[in-house]
């Protein structure tokens, strides 16, 4: 991997990797503030792309397009729905889906897949199992899924029984498709801010400043695997 872009939905998400980023350097695009450097030793793009599905693809398009990554990594928060995840623990993703979308758009038109879940790649899903054999953080592997909508307890019952996930939220399939298309590797790493036991806004907000350091630990971490 030459150069990876690191891609989170806001600035708070994104704030925490800056201790990480040495010689960084700004430049706008798209309205968006791209931050480079090097992780690790590691060339990085780095941008917060703002809520939902089509401000991440837009950000993940651009970093593809401008800042030539090969591989994009998809960090920040994201809300718990299996039973047994926990706040503050990490999710990567081995697939994510829309839950949002009909599967059906997705494998009978462009971009045609065998399954509505697009897949994390396997070198950095390799990656990110060796690097939580030693992680101080819980790190789960499963599924997210993502909609344009925060879930709180509307909906929550019908996804669980569609796809199982482990987590959801608003940018993680997104990203996955733009990589997906462009042939780009692809993973996420996003840390619980809610569950169903502590659901709602008012907790997200309580704990993102706190799950945007762990996951950026955790992304960090992962580039820094030799």
């Amino acid at each position: 991997m030459r150069k990876i872009g690191i891609l989170c939905a806001s600035d708070s998400e994104l704030e925490p990797f800056f201790s990480y980023i040495k010689d960084k350097k700004v430049t706008e695009k798209a309205m968006l503030k791209f931050y480079e450097g090097t992780i690790h030793g590691v060339e990085v793009a780095a941008v917060y792309s703002g809520v939902g599905k089509v401000n991440a693809a837009i950000a993940t398009q651009a970093l593809i397009d401008h800042f030539f990554v090969t591989a994009v990594i998809n960090g920040g928060t994201a809300g718990g729905m299996a039973k047994d995840v926990k706040l503050f623990d990490t999710v990567i993703t081995e697939r994510t889906a829309f839950h949002d979308v009909d599967g059906s758009i997705l494998t009978e038109f462009h971009p045609w897949l065998s399954t509505p879940y697009f897949q994390g790649d396997r070198e950095l899903l390799d990656r990110a199992r060796e690097y939580g054999n030693i992680s101080e953080y819980p790190i789960l592997f499963g599924t997210i899924v993502t909609g344009d909508r925060f879930i709180a307890e509307q909906g929550r019952e019908e996804i669980n029984e569609r796809f199982a996930p482990l987590a959801v939220d608003m940018e993680t399939a997104a990203v996955a498709h733009v990589c997906y298309v462009n042939q780009i590797p692809f993973l996420a790493a996003r840390t619980i801010t809610d569950t169903a036991d502590h659901a709602g806004v008012e907790n997200f907000e309580k704990n993102c400043e706190k799950a945007s350091e762990i996951s950026a630990e955790i992304v960090v971490g992962i580039i820094g695997r030799p």
